[in-house]
């Protein structure tokens, strides 16, 4: 049964009002609170800058990196950039041992790579009745001297050896962060630790939360809390070593040291540190240790203005495509291309809704997809009036031609769009197995626009012609092509 014109027209005009308020730039009513502030424009690397780093696994000798430590790491790394405040990152693995980060709008590159790099393994041990002085690169329990890898190439971290842990309460129980391999790499110029093999009392994975504080001299301090059997273990240790030392160690390399005072249960403080230095070692602290130590293998920086000359001519293109083929349609196929035009203007409203509601990325390579799907969009209405032109020539009556135009042509137009889709489908795959982004971003946009085309093409254009012929304006053959003889006379 089929469903009236008009019923379809105003299911397209809803659909239309719904797609403009979501496209509609700047305030607008939002009856939902928050939805349009949450599914704004979202722009890519190279649109609105930033930086992209290719980091790559370097294990220890005589160890493997597999898919689960990989993605491990991913995770680690994808938590640290949710961390750092930025807006959309895109975080991928690349083949067996890399994965691509990529920070829109990053302004200091280097301290979010130096966050990203850093293994983040953090211990207190056992020093015995001497304290370790600030800066120098040990070997613990979690790696001895011949396993050990060399501590992350990064300045002496400055500060006065003082408590370091203060008495709290047991916290409560929480998922242990990801096991990590001591040490970071790209750091061949720090030599490899040697001498005796300190004791770790606790290591990351026994916290249960870490969190910038203040000492009681109002420095800015990282406080940790330990979960409830690690607090113990901890307890029980600092309660029969009183007046001996311990020291905080991240990734090998001594924070700061300091007698122990006291039993100390659940939780307490690590000094030391600037306050950019506190905020990065709570960030990787709460994000966990990563899986694998990592280096910089390539890291550039993408200026803003590229982007926003890369906008204005891909919107450029955009408009001049659009009015070529609007004015190709009118002239060749008159009235039906004049629909096809404005259905035409429908796909990009609606294509480009899809967009900001599923939160898509918009590249270079993604608005290339898109302008690229408005011919395509087309495609099909060429296909659909060149069949009503051959109907309209073995005399059918319009409204037999304009359904067999939609009928006969719509295998040609599935199977083509259907072909197209899977391509689509391929390329994103392909994108996110090597790591390019600008792949998926073109695969994308690129299958969002055919799916569209293929709805305003067969229905919205099929449903203004029926109404044509409902209404009974431009009836005449010569509306739909130039060359479709007129009716003979009655009697001929």
């Amino acid at each position: 049964m089929r469903i009236r014109p008009w019923y379809v027209l105003i299911f397209i005009v809803v659909l239309a009002l719904i797609a403009g308020w979501v496209v509609w730039p700047g305030q607008i009513y939002d009856p939902t609170g928050s939805w349009r502030a949450n599914h704004a424009i979202r722009e890519g690397l190279d649109l609105q800058g930033g930086l992209q780093v290719l980091l790559q696994a370097n294990p220890p000798p005589g160890e493997t990196v597999d898919s689960s430590t990989l993605q491990g790491t991913k995770d680690t790394i994808t938590r640290r950039v949710n961390g750092l405040g930025v807006s959309e990152p895109v975080i991928q693995t690349r083949g067996s041992n890399q994965i691509i980060v990529e920070l829109p709008g990053l302004k200091d590159p280097a301290d979010a790579v130096k966050v990203l790099q850093q293994t983040a393994l953090l211990e207190i041990v056992s020093t015995g009745s001497t304290p370790l002085p600030v800066g120098q690169t040990i070997a613990t329990s979690l790696g001895g001297p011949g396993t050990t890898e060399p501590g992350p190439a990064t300045p002496t971290r400055p500060g006065t050896p003082g408590a370091s842990a203060t008495p709290g309460t047991p916290a409560a129980d929480a998922t242990p962060a990801p096991a990590a391999t001591p040490g970071a790499a790209g750091a061949a110029s720090t030599p490899t630790p040697t001498g005796p093999v300190y004791q770790t009392i606790i290591s990351g994975k026994d916290l249960s939360d870490a969190y910038p504080t203040t000492n009681q001299v109002g420095a800015l301090v990282v406080g940790f809390t330990l979960k409830s059997s690690a607090s113990s273990k901890f307890y029980d240790f600092t309660s029969s070593h009183i007046g001996q030392y311990m020291s905080v160690v991240v990734d090998k390399q001594v924070i700061n040291s300091a007698s122990i005072n006291g039993a100390i249960s659940g939780s307490g403080i690590i000094e030391g540190m600037t306050p950019q230095e506190v905020n990065n070692l709570v960030l990787q602290l709460k994000s966990g240790a990563l899986a694998v130590p990592l280096e910089v293998v390539q890291s550039q920086t993408v200026g803003p203005t590229l982007g926003q000359d890369s906008i204005r001519q891909s919107v450029e293109a955009g408009v001049i495509g659009l009015v070529i083929v609007a004015l190709f349609m009118v002239i060749y196929y008159r009235l039906p291309g004049l629909l096809a035009d404005v259905a035409l203007l429908l796909y990009a409203l609606f294509a480009f809704a899809i967009f900001k509601a599923l939160g898509v990325v918009l590249t270079l390579a993604g608005i290339a997809g898109f302008i690229l799907s408005i011919g395509m969009a087309v495609d099909a209405n060429v296909l659909i009036f060149s069949r009503m032109k051959e109907e309209l020539h073995l005399g059918r009556t319009l409204s037999a031609a304009i359904e067999a135009g939609f009928d006969h042509a719509w295998p040609s137009i599935r199977d083509s769009n259907i072909s197209t889709m899977i391509t689509c489908a391929i390329l994103y795959w392909f994108g996110g197995f090597v790591g390019a982004s600008i792949i998926q971003g073109f695969a994308l946009t690129l299958l969002i626009g055919v799916a569209v085309s293929m709805f305003t093409a067969v229905t919205v254009t099929r449903t203004f012609l029926r109404l044509m012929v409902l209404w009974g304006a431009a009836t005449h053959p010569r509306w739909y092509s130039a060359d479709v003889p007129a009716p003979a006379p009655a009697g001929d």
